[in-house]
């Protein structure tokens, strides 16, 4: 061809083949690679077959490394339910969970991790455990749960074998029976595991049984299966490819698009995109039934594994709507139970409804078998100190929850005074034990009084030695020489009267009229004037003298100048014998019982004060061992009434020392009702004592000890509360201290050792939180004995100076 003169060639290559003919451009193509595959075959084939063989044995040998990598480290997280399960609870977990989904690349090298949820159940109840593997975080699942279901608690176990060794075994698996967009049944009006725990009541201790649910994130070629499958079910196509195929083979026609326009597919396409617009978890479900052949129900036990297995698939029933689960037998499950092995198979595809509403905690209150939770765990609020030397911080414990950090009270905030109130073994002395320790290595002022013996026995074996020559014992089992505490020293004479006079009112109620204590309250005044004017020593031992001895009394009573006093002795000794007696009998029977017993008597009345409460306080020990079975009931309950009525003495007379110069000190009271006798108002002595820098910590078992008016005192006035495990009815009572954090239900299900604490924080109040008490530290061997050879050897041989 020519044109303007030049030649044209026509245009050729493979380009315009294509272009050309593009038909015949392929079929050469096909022939030369048919050629060349026919000439490398003898090579090809093997190489083709060895590298498939490699690739074949080299991920099934990653495929174990990544299943080994998983099992390394494998914990169980035990999970209690709380009182009240949270019906969405289930939704929470699962959806907090789906954050283990790992990106593609690590899946390649390290697998996707897998949880196990399961549930265990024997005769003496139900378990509820969350297996994960060694790479997902145990703290990451625990605060999970307990977010998803506040109150309940977590507890870390090994695993273990869920099928026991040696047993009949009935075991299957159920799949989803439909495609896996089609939903199961999430909305029930109740429980769904209401079914599932009464399948499984009854069991004779024979008999076991599990449910186990393994669960992962879907991955992307899941989802997209899944998405595919929706858009073949709204375009009226086969959502499998199997199903597909098989239309195709038999020439069947494909299913109309009329379909579409059925108001059921219709339905079944909105279910399903509700179903795929959240995360979606792929999982697998198994049970098994085991009975034991080793008693006389051998002949029996596989149909009773068979029927308990029958009843478990069963409960699951309630699941079906437009998909449901359908049951496979297995053959061998021991291995895939106890090695929690996600299989190779495709699992199913469950939304976070679908399986939460097959994995969750029992919502029924009253759930056969379910152990519950104690009180739950509450993290302490910000302001709460953590004690650190030199920052003036008491150690109370270590917090619950969070980072389990030490918590405590500040030394002015202690100042308000601390309520502890709980059980017999709960904890209270370990506490009380810690606080004393912790305030004489600050050389803080302490008076420990325990009626019980075991505080007293516990602080001795673990007081620094430093401390012996500030320490102060009393105590009846001590061989030494008791020291002196005489009631009738002091300065304010009407303060020492009108002390031992409510004391004793206040300790014999039923038995003390206005003649008692108008004949007590003359006797100690009387004393109390004769010592002023002539220094000479009285004690409590000379009321009886005093009363009974006409020599005696005209040796002191015409000497008064009080018109008062002076009238009460002539109305006294105007009475007949008789009725004198009638009149003093009640004083001197109490009187006598109490100083007819030896220690009793030499600690009060042996002669004058051998230790100064002033100088207790003032950085000083003094321990008061009053067991009630040593000393009697009421001479223990005098004994400590007359040290807490020395104590406010001595802080009632820091009012003349100024306020900075005063030392922080501590008294310490266990079973504090039977101390706190003396005839002034509780509220009006704890706001003063907070004046003086006396802090009061008083610890009781139960608010029935407590008269109503102590009982209000203390609630209104001791703003520092650490609870220990109370009571139903106590809970009910203290809940408003506490609330809204922690409940009546929590403060009756306190373990050993945990407490609820509603403290002070620079003045304020704060929430309440839940902490637990430090142990002791080890006892010194030989340290108690040092300590009272110390305190006794300095208390000696008192000479007493008598009128």
């Amino acid at each position: 061809m020519t044109a303007l003169g030049h030649d044209i060639s026509e245009p050729d290559g493979p380009l315009v083949d294509f272009f050309t003919d593009p038909g015949g451009l392929w079929a050469a193509i096909g022939k030369q690679a048919i050629v060349w595959l026919a000439d490398q075959a003898p090579v090809l084939i093997p190489g083709v077959a060895v590298a498939v063989t490699g690739g074949w044995v080299l991920w099934s040998r990653v495929r174990v490394w990544r299943e080994r990598r998983l099992l390394q480290g494998a914990r169980c997280v035990e999970i209690l339910a709380p009182p009240a399960v949270a019906p969405k609870g289930g939704e929470v977990l699962w959806a907090q969970l789906t954050g283990l989904l790992r990106p593609w690349w690590r899946r390649i090298t390290t697998g996707q991790p897998h949880l196990a949820f399961e549930y265990t159940f024997t005769h003496t109840g139900l378990a509820i455990r969350l297996w994960l593997p060694g790479t997902v975080p145990l703290g990451l699942v625990r605060r999970a749960v307990e977010a998803a279901w506040p109150g309940a608690h977590t507890r870390p176990t090994h695993p273990a074998p869920l099928i026991p060794p040696g047993r009949v075994v009935s075991a299957g698996r159920l799949r989803s029976a439909r495609p896996d967009i089609l939903p199961l049944r999430t909305d029930h009006p109740t429980d769904p595991l209401r079914a599932l725990l009464q399948a499984a009541t009854g069991m004779s201790e024979d008999e076991s049984a599990c449910v186990q649910i393994l669960a992962r994130p879907a991955t992307g070629s899941a989802l997209r299966r899944a998405r595919r499958q929706a858009r073949m079910l709204k375009s009226g196509q086969p959502t499998t490819r199997a199903l597909a195929l098989t239309l195709l083979l038999l020439h069947r026609a494909q299913p109309s698009t009329t379909g579409k326009q059925d108001p059921d597919h219709s339905t079944a396409i909105r279910q399903s995109a509700t179903k795929l617009a959240g995360p979606q978890w792929q999982c697998t479900l198994t049970y098994a039934a085991t009975c034991s052949t080793s008693t006389e129900r051998a002949r029996g036990a596989e149909d009773v594994a068979r029927g308990r297995a029958h009843a478990l698939a069963s409960a699951f029933g309630l699941y079906a709507e437009r998909n449901y689960l359908a049951r496979t037998r297995l053959r061998r499950p021991e291995p895939h139970l106890s090695a929690r092995h996600f299989p190779r198979s495709r699992p199913a595809l469950l939304s976070v409804p679908e399986l939460a509403a097959l994995a969750h905690l029992p919502v029924d209150p009253d759930a056969p078998g379910l152990q519950r939770a104690g009180a739950r765990s509450v993290l302490p609020p910000p302001p709460i100190p953590e004690p650190a030397p030199g920052n003036a911080v008491k150690p109370l414990g270590r917090a619950e929850a969070g980072s389990r950090r030490p918590v405590g009270l500040h030394v002015a905030d202690a100042r308000h005074h601390l309520h502890v109130m709980g059980a017999t073994g709960s904890g209270k002395s370990t506490l009380i034990a810690n606080l004393a320790l912790d305030d004489v290595r600050q050389r803080r002022g302490v008076i420990v009084i325990d009626p019980k013996g075991d505080l007293v026995t516990d602080l001795l074996r673990r007081l620094p030695d430093t401390c012996a020559d500030r320490l102060v014992l009393i105590d009846p089992d001590d061989p030494h020489t008791p020291p002196c505490l005489n009631v009738l020293d002091g300065t304010d004479i009407d303060v020492v009267v009108d002390n031992i006079t409510g004391i004793f009112r206040r300790i014999f109620t039923a038995f003390w009229g206005p003649r008692t204590d108008d004949l007590m309250r003359a006797a100690c005044l009387t004393l109390l004037k004769h010592r002023q004017r002539t220094h000479q020593l009285v004690t409590l031992a000379d009321v009886p003298r005093l009363l009974g001895e006409s020599s005696y009394r005209l040796r002191i009573v015409p000497a008064l100048k009080d018109p008062v006093l002076r009238g009460f002795w002539d109305w006294y000794e105007s009475m007949s014998e008789p009725s004198r007696a009638a009149v003093v009998g009640p004083v001197m029977n109490k009187l006598r019982a109490f100083l007819l017993r030896d220690f009793a008597r030499r600690t009060i009345a042996a002669g004058p004060s051998t230790f100064d409460l002033s100088h207790i306080l003032n950085g000083g020990i003094l321990l008061a061992r009053l067991p009630k079975g040593a000393l009697g009931e009421e001479t223990a309950r005098l004994l400590g009434s007359f040290i807490v009525a020395g104590t406010w003495q001595a802080a009632a007379a820091r009012a003349r020392t100024p306020e900075r110069s005063r030392i922080d000190a501590t008294l310490s009271i266990d079973e504090a009702h039977n101390f706190l006798t003396l005839p002034y108002p509780l509220e009006d002595m704890l706001a003063e004592a907070r004046g003086y820098r006396l802090s009061m910590l008083l610890a009781h078992q139960h608010l029935a000890q407590l008269p109503r008016d102590l009982r209000e005192g203390i609630s209104a006035n001791a703003r520092n509360k650490i609870f220990f495990n109370t009571s139903p009815e106590d809970a009910a009572a203290l809940e408003r201290h506490t609330l809204p954090t922690l409940s009546a239900h929590d403060l009756a299900h306190l373990g050993p050792y945990q407490a609820a604490a509603h403290l002070l924080a620079n003045g304020a109040d704060t929430t309440a939180f839940t902490l637990t008490t430090q142990p002791l530290p080890a006892p010194v061997p030989g340290r108690a004995k040092d300590l009272r050879a110390a305190a006794g050897g300095r208390a000696g041989p008192r000479p007493a100076i008598r009128p």
